[in-house]
């Protein structure tokens, strides 16, 4: 009985060594993405990310008709 004994309290601390163990690696954090810099259509003026926006004259513009027809004036 007491080798039963002995043998459940051997599992029991090896299952709680185990578990904080786990509780103690790293967890590894989703790095978020950069904040991109937002610009304003000079046509609409809707906001978008710079990189997805279309350069023209110094202005920005959020598509290639908005460009065409905002410097045909």
């Amino acid at each position: 009985m007491s080798r039963l004994l002995f043998l459940l309290a051997v599992i029991v601390v090896v299952y709680l060594l185990l578990r904080s163990f786990r509780k103690q690696a790293p967890k590894q954090q989703d790095v978020p993405a950069a904040a991109e810099e937002m610009v304003r259509c000079a046509k609409c003026g809707v906001h978008l990310p710079k990189g997805e926006s279309i350069l023209a004259g110094g202005n920005h513009y959020c598509s290639d008709a908005h460009r065409r027809e905002h410097t045909s004036k």
